[in-house]
Order: C-alpha cells, then structure tokens, then sequence
C-alpha cells in the first residue's frame, strides 16, 4: 500500500482527526489511536477502522514521557486540541521535533494556532460562518444553511490534513526532516470554496443567496419530490443535457422560456414539481437511467449501498460485525488501499502489544500499569 511502513500516533479526538488518520490507515499507515485513560464520556470516535488503541493517561509524567518515547520512533503526530493544549503536557512540537527531527507534527483545529480565535471553542458551523462559505448556502428568502458537518469538520479539516501529512512525507524524502503543519478549518473550508471565491464575476454568483445557477435558483438544478415521496436530483445545466431532461419529462422545450430566463425560473420550477409528482422515483428512473439528462435518484445510505452501480464497483464495504461503510478512495492501480475488515478497536486493545513495538520492555508496561498511567485492555486477569 502506498503508505505502508507510516507510522502514526492519532491522539483522540472527534470528527476531523479521525477521518485524517482513517484515510492515512485506509492507505497503509500504520495508525495509534493514542486514547485517554482514565476514559471521559466523550463520543466515541467511529472511524477507527485499521487503527489499534493505546489507552495512556497524559496528565501523569509517565504518561507524558511515554508518548515523547514513543514520538521518537513515529513518523507522524496528529494533535486535534486546542493551541496551548499538548504544550501544558510537555509534549509541544519543539520539544519532539528536538527528540525525532524527521517527525511530522500536525496540528489540527478550528481557527488556526494564531489569531484572534485561535484558543476560541467552536464547531464545523462555526468555521464555515468565518470561512465566508455559510453565506453562501441556503434557499432563497431563508437563512444561511448550514449542511451536516462535511464542509469544515470533515472535508476543511480531516481531509486537508491528512493531504498536508503526505505532502510533508514526500517533502520529507529529499530534505529528511519533519515539519509542524498547521490545519484550520476555517482557511480548509475557504481554500475548498476557492471556485466560489474565483468565479464571484463569473455570472455564476451575482446574484443573492437561493437565486444563482448552482444554489436552488436554477429550477434544472434541484431537487423534486415524487408521487411515492421519494426524490429525484437534477443537474441539467448544459443546453444538450436539458434538452434530454425536458424530453424526458414529457415537456415541450418550444413552450417553455428560454432556459437561461432568470424571471421564468420561479414559474418553471412550479411547473416541474408537479410533473415529477406525477411519477415515483422507480418510473423516473426508467426513464432517465441512460440518458445524459444529469437526472439521478436521491438515495438513503441503503439504498446507496445496494445501488447497482456503486455494487458493481465495489464502493461499500461491509466490516465483520456488518457494518457497511464507503470504501477508501481514490482507487489507485498499483497500491490500492486496503481497508481493515475487524471491528474498530476498543479504547486500550492494544496497548501492550503496541508498546511492545516501540520499544517498551515487559518490566516497563508493568510498572506503568500499576501505577494506573496506561489500560491494558487484554490482561488475562481481566478475562
């Protein structure tokens, strides 16, 4: 696998540090949920696919020192807290970078580790508002919408680190040394929009919010309901693409307003809804399955994952405790991801056997054991 050989310490966290480290385990990486002991009643992390737990308590001084040990022989150290947090533990980046200089040390987080909102508590809503990109979402008349966390969570943060590490690795293959990345899912989730921001004097977004092309205004790029109360999404932008999707409506494109009549474009999606209602889901699809009408069925996760495309190319997976999740993407020829099929792992799983591998003595898990600095999930005793 193409990152075979990475090893990662992932220290727990919620939505975007997981996801980051999910994909680097998809591809290869050998990834360390470094989780807290004793446990807090925090959400449990559920992307934990491929990864092992090592459950350690950091706010000892053992603790502290065995994760700096540890940082010695990792390649990569994922810090999803707040600025100031992993320096009050004494395990702030100057620090391990002095111990392994070839480490990558990346920090991820709302605002940044500067600025006025750096310390600041906040979620992906949060970052999508001072990102500049909320303001661009939702109907028209209505307020911002904000979507489930993809953009700023998942997408600005997760995704954006995670190709920052591998960035940093290969930089890392001529120069030899690690880096401190700095991920904020504010500048994440602004750098996605980065088409909104260029194309503001295009004719796309001139407009206000809920009346452009792309964000409900157009009634060929929508969504519709149908008669049995399911949905039907429509891309027709393109003059052939609508052509093929007016025709498949049963519609006179002669008799309609110009495509392009922004006045028209309120009477015109009155006029398809209650066409679509007049079909289900299953009838519509009949009909546009094959035709380049951009015209596709809204489906539930179920459905997706039984849909006879995504089946056909493998794009769910099903882990042994039958749970179906999406598989790693992108497909890559040579050195395709990988996916773990074991359940995610529990918080302490495997501490011993991952301590072992750094280096860690028999004698020395023991003693830290005993002294409550890390769980061992596996002890004999306590099966």
């Amino acid at each position: 696998m193409a990152l075979q050989g990475v090893r990662v310490l992932e220290m727990a966290g919620l939505a975007p540090a997981p996801l980051c480290g999910l994909i680097l385990a998809d591809f290869g990486a050998q990834v360390v949920r470094v989780d807290r002991w004793p446990h807090t009643p925090f959400s449990p992390d559920v992307q934990g696919r491929g990864k092992r737990s090592v459950a350690l308590d950091l706010k000892q001084p053992q603790g502290s020192a065995t994760l700096r040990r540890m940082a010695q022989q990792a390649d990569v150290l994922v810090d999803p807290f707040r600025p100031g947090a992993m320096e009050k533990l004494g395990l702030d980046p100057d620090l391990l970078l002095r111990d392994n200089p070839r480490l990558i040390y990346a920090r991820l987080t709302g605002f940044g580790q500067s600025g006025k909102y750096a310390r600041l508590a906040g979620h992906d809503i949060n970052y999508l508002a001072v990102s500049g990109v909320l303001s661009k979402l939702g109907r028209k008349n209505e307020n911002p919408y904000a979507p489930v966390n993809l953009l700023a969570d998942f997408a600005g943060g997760g995704v954006m680190c995670a190709m920052g590490i591998i960035m940093a690795l290969y930089e890392r293959m001529k120069s030899g040394k690690g880096q401190v990345i700095d991920a904020s899912m504010v500048e994440g989730v602004a750098y996605l929009s980065s088409f909104l921001w260029k194309s503001q004097n295009s004719g796309l977004w001139n407009r206000g919010r809920g009346e452009n092309l792309l964000d409900s205004g157009a009634p060929f790029y929508e969504i519709y309901k149908t008669s049995d109360g399911k949905f039907m999404a429509v891309g027709a932008l393109e003059p052939q693409f609508y052509e093929q999707f007016i025709r498949g409506l049963g519609l006179d494109l002669e008799k309609l307003p110009s495509q392009m009549s922004f006045s028209d474009w309120p009477e015109m999606k009155k006029i398809f809804t209650d066409v679509f209602k007049k079909k289900s889901q299953a009838e519509w699809c009949e009909i546009f399955d094959g035709v380049d009408a951009c015209v596709t069925p809204v489906l539930t996760f179920d459905e997706a994952a039984s849909h006879p495309h995504n089946e056909q190319r493998g794009s769910f997976l099903k882990n042994d405790q039958e749970e179906i999740s999406p598989r790693p993407s992108p497909f890559l020829s040579r050195t395709p991801a990988t996916p773990s099929f074991k359940r995610d792992p529990s918080i302490g799983e495997h501490t011993e056997e991952v301590l072992l591998e750094y280096g860690f003595s028999k004698k020395e898990i023991s003693q830290l054991h005993s002294l409550r600095v890390i769980e061992l999930k596996n002890l004999k005793a306590n099966l």
